[in-house]
């Protein structure tokens, strides 16, 4: 029989005590928050659901907005105990999975388990070639790319020029390793390995939670963490500790400019909308850089910039925040994330 649980705006299909639910052909920020709103009384509606199966069969577009959604909707159903089948995708859709890992994450069927009464089963997608989706003109941007990869190299030589008195000052001033590597979250929530020049003492992630938080939100920022050494503290005044991220720019993890790469940690505290940050590349600098990042506090403000970011992004405004963030990083005063 077909139901609606109260004030659903997405079509459920209960038979055999199997919850099918359909999901709209667009999975962006206004969907997404409607439905995870929804699951959410679904599931409170049915405190004994086993099984909910998403058919994505007429999803072909998906963002951050709408990863994120079913991140929290896979953690409310393991919560329930509820299994959460996502099946009929579309080859669109599976691409953003295959990216960002998800894939692996989620329970998966591509029509051939017949875990769905044919009576209810949707026509399945047809197969074709397609791109990565494209969650902003940025994205897509083969000039962007290149101002990337340019930048990335001239980027790297200097890196090579200053390894060594970097090298040689961060081994005199404390044990461990010269770099520092951490879990970023990048576009569309992809998981990639940032690399600096380390600032803080070996153990600083072991550390973290004996110093104390002075920012707002989902992020962490005290200005004067212990953690910090001397070299660390002239590495990250300077910018210097940065440098390493040409690589990362390179390989195409992130980009010159964009928005500020979070932590999983980060993550796992958002609601869906500042999932929509992630619908760009993260990058070396972007706004919250040359809007005087070592001052922000609060986690909104963040997002406020990283979303004006996007709605103001073109290639001009790309040279104009890197000759800003220039600027930046020769005045004194700059501070670091």
């Amino acid at each position: 029989m077909d139901s609606q649980p109260p004030g659903a705006n997405f079509p459920v299909t209960v038979l055999n005590g199997i919850h099918l639910v359909q999901l709209p052909p667009r999975l962006s920020i206004l969907e997404a928050v409607a439905f995870k709103d929804n699951f959410k009384q679904l599931s409170q509606d049915y405190p004994e659901l086993k099984r909910v199966i998403l058919d994505m069969s007429q999803t072909t577009f998906i963002d951050s907005s709408g990863i994120g959604t079913l991140v929290g909707c896979l953690k409310t159903a393991r919560l329930q105990q509820t299994e959460l089948i996502f099946w009929s995708i579309h080859p669109q859709v599976m691409m953003a999975f295959s990216l960002t890992g998800l894939h692996e994450v989620f329970t998966i069927d591509d029509g051939t388990q017949a875990v769905i009464p044919t009576a209810v089963t949707s026509p399945r997608p047809r197969r074709a070639e397609l791109g990565p989706p494209v969650t902003h003109p940025s994205v897509r941007s083969r000039t962007k790319r290149l101002l990337d990869i340019v930048g990335a190299l001239v980027g790297l030589v200097i890196t090579a020029v200053l390894f060594i008195p970097i090298a040689i000052a961060i081994k005199l001033d404390s044990n461990g390793p010269i770099l520092f590597g951490q879990t970023r979250c990048g576009w569309m929530g992809r998981k990639f390995r940032i690399w600096k020049f380390r600032s803080m003492v070996p153990n600083a992630e072991a550390l973290k939670s004996k110093v104390k938080n002075q920012a707002e939100g989902a992020i962490f920022k005290n200005d004067n963490d212990p953690r910090v050494t001397r070299v660390g503290r002239f590495l990250r005044r300077s910018s210097l500790d940065e440098l390493p991220q040409f690589w990362n720019v390179l390989r195409g993890e992130m980009s010159l400019v964009g928005t500020r790469p979070p932590t999983p940690d980060e993550m796992e505290r958002y609601e869906v909308p500042k999932w929509q940050r992630l619908d760009v590349k993260p990058g070396m600098t972007g706004e919250w850089q040359v809007s005087g990042r070592s001052q922000i506090r609060d986690f909104e403000e963040i997002i406020r910039l990283d979303l004006r970011y996007q709605e103001n992004w073109s290639l001009l405004y790309d040279i104009k925040l890197i000759f800003r963030t220039i600027a930046v990083v020769f005045n004194r005063n700059a501070g670091a994330v």
